[in-house]
């Protein structure tokens, strides 16, 4: 397989871009008082288990985005409740499903959440809600050990170098905008977006991040058997030691490529992944485009995408891609990149906002979108520039942390996948 230098894009061509990205980032980044928000809703729901008799002695532990501090000021909470009452990793689907239906009735007596949904046969039985009093959405599962050692490895991962934390945040929103970050209706979720952009930052020339092999050789699914605080020890000393000594051989070969000749070099890498995907995985852990039919445990599931999920080997991150809906997001990616190579394109501020954030972002950002519609009766996006003291409406941030019916259906279909 090809793989490229950062950019092919010279970077006096990129400042207007790199301007933009730093402006979207302002707008979508937490601040320190959502962060305190969520730990305050987290106290908040561990005060209300400890009235459930059947969980006397659990510990709620946040994990996914938040932990990974991947999250915008709008992310979700996802949360494990951790069990204390001789379980552990042996507690079954039916147990779990209890246990998260006591939850529910505790958070309806108190009348302390909306929006809540049950569904217990997903892989990961889940429950959803709204608190009331934070307005924060919660993804509630048991005792999932696995999703709380991810989440701890892509924080250290995200810590290796400031510039992939960027990345997965301008890459999340730019897929909202583009609708393709929709698991249920066969696109892509986050986890997976985010494992794209771990990919980008090893095939760059010269790497930014290692084969997470040589972050952990081991498959995290199979040695969080048996779960205890002996284990997830083990599994943090061995990759810390390890991102240091990656750390202390490329010192002096940094990466010196900006932001935004990476988000250039991504979308083009990803502009033809319609046409490599009928071959070749996403590969975290090896770094490289590996082969299908390399792999026996690939070869036998079905998938129009595979990314693997480098801590829960072979299985595919990217498994509700489905064939038609992988070609929407290849075109978007090739779009993309056809854009950000366009120099009229690059030279306005007011495009290139309008092709990267939603329509609530972009008003922020003092760029207004309006819709018409084209010759095949779908609506398109058109982008007006504002005068300068014109007022513009700001963003609903509650309407953002609001989840819908709809909202809580959608997530629903994110079966045993972080949501970032």
């Amino acid at each position: 397989m090809e793989y490229y230098n950062s950019s092919s894009i010279s970077s006096d061509r990129l400042g207007v871009l790199g301007l933009c990205l730093r402006d979207i980032l302002a707008e979508i980044k937490p601040e320190d008082s959502d962060r305190i928000k969520r730990l305050n809703a987290i106290n908040q729901f561990s005060d209300y288990l400890r009235t459930v008799q059947s969980l006397r002695g659990a510990v709620v532990r946040p994990f996914g985005s938040f932990v990974s501090n991947l999250y915008t000021k709008w992310g979700d909470l996802d949360v494990s409740v951790q069990l204390d009452n001789g379980l552990g990793d042996s507690a079954s689907k039916t147990v779990k499903r209890n246990l998260l239906r006591d939850i529910m009735r505790a958070l309806r007596r108190y009348g302390v959440a909306r929006y809540i949904h049950f569904i217990p046969n997903a892989r990961v039985p889940l429950l959803i809600f709204e608190g009331n009093y934070h307005n924060i959405s919660f993804d509630v599962s048991i005792d999932n050990h696995l999703g709380i050692m991810k989440s701890k490895i892509l924080l250290w991962i995200s810590q290796m170098d400031e510039r992939f934390r960027d990345m997965v945040l301008l890459t999340k929103e730019w897929a909202k905008a583009q609708n393709i970050n929709d698991p249920k209706s066969g696109t892509l979720n986050s986890y997976s977006l985010c494992l794209m952009v771990i990919f980008h930052f090893q095939t760059c020339e010269p790497p930014i991040l290692p084969p997470l092999k040589e972050i952990y050789g081991g498959n995290i699914s199979d040695d969080i058997t048996g779960w205890s605080s002996i284990s997830e020890r083990h599994i943090e000393d061995v990759c810390a030691a390890n991102i240091e000594m990656f750390r202390s051989r490329n010192f002096r070969r940094r990466n010196q490529s900006s932001l935004a000749q990476l988000v250039v070099s991504f979308f083009d890498k990803f502009s033809e992944v319609e046409t490599v995907a009928s071959e070749y995985a996403i590969c975290t852990h090896t770094g490289r485009w590996e082969r299908i039919d390399s792999n026996l445990g690939w070869v036998r599931t079905s998938r129009s995408m595979l990314i693997e999920d480098p801590f829960e080997r072979p299985e595919n991150a990217a498994r509700t891609v489905g064939p038609s809906e992988l070609r929407v997001v290849s075109n978007a990616f090739t779009d993309a990149y056809n854009k950000l190579s366009s120099s009229s394109v690059l030279a306005n501020r007011n495009s290139l906002i309008s092709s990267l954030t939603r329509p609530l972002v972009s008003s922020q950002l003092g760029v207004r979108s309006r819709v018409h519609y084209n010759t095949t009766g779908t609506a398109a996006i058109d982008s007006v520039v504002l005068d300068r003291f014109e007022n513009v409406m700001r963003l609903d941030r509650q309407s953002h942390a609001s989840t819908s019916a709809a909202t809580v259906s959608r997530r629903a279909n994110e079966n045993n996948t972080l949501r970032w």
